[in-house]
């Protein structure tokens, strides 16, 4: 039965979702060509999930939306969340902060408006940001075509700990003052003689 239960748990782990018990044994079925009865199925997926509620594994089988999947413990929620946002916050490129930022200081705006200001087509990076929830649709402009308004999201709030847009850095918080130590000299634009 150890041999079963090995195969079992693979199959649980490696399915992208949760894997129904007819999968298992048409799978079972076809890799030892004979037929796998589902009561020795149920059984030994009933010892796996005996054998994971133990408190040595961080993880356990559960059945959900009608299949079964290895998750975590609600012990461990936090530590997960705390890994989930450090990824989260690590996958933002160069190209969705400065999308994210015009956005954010712009907002409502349309896609074209992004593209006017950054040069470049924003069709993929709105989408990821539209995906990771950062920003959503807030209606759209009375424009010809009436293309989409996007606008920050309360998860854009959340992802950068502000409770309000006003908490954003205004433009004055990123000028240069001019006696800084180290700051270029200004330097006069040279002249250009006529013939």
């Amino acid at each position: 039965m150890d041999f079963l239960a090995n195969h079992i748990e693979a199959l649980i782990f490696c399915a992208p979702k949760p894997i129904k018990a007819e999968d298992i044994q048409a799978c079972l079925s076809e890799m030892f060509e004979a037929d796998v009865p589902m009561e020795d199925i149920d059984k030994t997926i009933s010892s796996i999930q005996e054998k994971y509620a133990a408190d040595a594994y961080a993880f356990e089988v559960i059945k959900s939306g009608g299949g079964y999947q290895f998750l975590t413990k609600p012990a461990y929620q936090a530590s997960i969340g705390i890994l989930l946002k450090q990824q989260s916050k690590r996958r933002l490129s160069a190209s969705a902060l400065e999308t994210l930022s015009i956005i954010a200081y712009k907002q409502p705006v349309t896609k074209s408006e992004i593209e006017q200001i950054r040069g470049v087509n924003c069709d993929y990076t709105v989408q990821k940001l539209l995906e990771k929830e950062l920003i959503e649709i807030k209606g759209k402009a009375e424009s010809i075509g009436r293309p989409m308004l996007y606008g920050t999201s309360e998860k854009f709030m959340d992802y950068f700990g502000i409770n309000d847009l006003k908490e954003l850095p205004t433009p004055k918080d990123f000028a240069q003052n001019d006696n800084e130590i180290g700051s270029p000299e200004k330097e006069e634009e040279p002249s250009i003689e006529e013939d």
